[in-house]
């Protein structure tokens, strides 16, 4: 199925394969009333997104108990394919204590950093669709 911009709609399985090809996203949030985005290293984790944020900072005064949205992308050069993913939710504190399973190289915990974890509540995606370009030489 296609969007009114001819982009293909991705369900949900899809998104979340998408997802799990990436560790480098973007937090949407609010500062000062303002919107603001933020990139973040994140993992996977069943339903809910988990990064690591500073803990003395606008981000994490931002996004704690509050609804965010997380975007992750992937685009050839000129457009030529490509797909974004985006994830709505309440974002969480998480203790280090409570987390659990295998964890990439970087998430090392550290005094200065908190867990985050956004709950998937609401999921999109779209991709651009190939097309075929007839070149003339």
């Amino acid at each position: 199925m296609s969007d009114s911009l001819g982009l293909d709609v991705l369900d949900r399985d899809e998104c979340l394969a998408l997802l799990a090809t990436s560790d480098l996203g973007r937090l949407v949030y609010t500062s000062q009333a303002m919107p603001a985005v933020q990139p973040v290293r994140f993992v996977l984790s069943g339903d809910s997104v988990l990064c690591r944020v500073p803990a003395r900072s606008a981000l994490f005064a931002g996004v704690f108990d509050s609804v965010v949205a997380f975007t992750v992308d992937s685009f050839a050069p000129g457009l030529a394919s490509g797909w974004f993913v985006t994830v709505v939710g309440r974002a969480s504190y998480v203790p280090d204590d409570d987390l659990s399973g295998p964890s990439p190289s970087w998430w090392v915990p550290t005094q200065n950093e908190r867990a985050i974890r956004i709950p998937i509540e609401s999921i999109s995606g779209r991709r651009i669709p190939v097309t075929h370009r007839c070149v003339i030489r």
